[in-house]
């Protein structure tokens, strides 16, 4: 995708959140997977934290950063398949959110140049809400890296045309 040279970077400010019932900092692969790839876009982590598969831890710490003004976008890392546990999809739409539909089906076409009909497993999904994006992965660093590396990269990218969702944030509120 066309980055426009001409044009300054606008570093985002992303906190990342991983899903996960077993994971510790120390096995937080995907977590840090995500830290690394937005920081050496230039980037900036506005926060990190790992909380269990419970909807309601889910979704009142998504309200907290959605509530911080130092945070743009949240990447979550886990908890999008389709076990009993898996639950970050429907907190997401507790948000009362707009969906953004076509990240899941990008990230899934994507997705399936890798690990073939399997991507049917995930439930991949973004919305925005109160003015900040929250983007919900795999838990797998496969699945971040495909994620940032055929999606994000670009859409928090300023200098990326034709549009990306960075020059859309000052609207959001609207």
């Amino acid at each position: 995708m066309p980055i426009d040279p001409a044009l300054p970077f606008k570093p985002v400010r992303i906190a990342v959140l991983t899903v996960s019932d077993s994971r510790s900092a120390a096995e937080d692969r995907s977590g840090d997977r995500l830290e690394q790839l937005l920081t050496e876009a230039g980037h900036i982590l506005a926060g990190r934290a790992i909380i269990p598969d419970e909807a309601d831890l889910i979704v009142s710490r998504l309200h907290n950063w959605i509530d911080d003004p130092e945070v743009d976008a949240v990447i979550t890392t886990g908890g999008t398949g389709l076990t009993g546990r898996d639950v970050t999809p429907e907190a997401l739409h507790r948000l009362d959110g707009k969906d953004i539909p076509g990240f899941g089906e990008l990230f899934r076409w994507l997705s399936y140049q890798t690990i073939g009909t399997s991507t049917i497993q995930s439930r991949a999904c973004a919305v925005v809400a109160r003015g900040t994006y929250i983007f919900a992965l795999p838990g797998s660093t496969g699945a971040v890296t495909d994620a940032w590396e055929g999606i994000l990269s670009a859409q928090l990218d300023s200098r990326h045309r034709p549009c990306n969702f960075v020059e859309l944030m000052p609207r959001l509120m609207e």
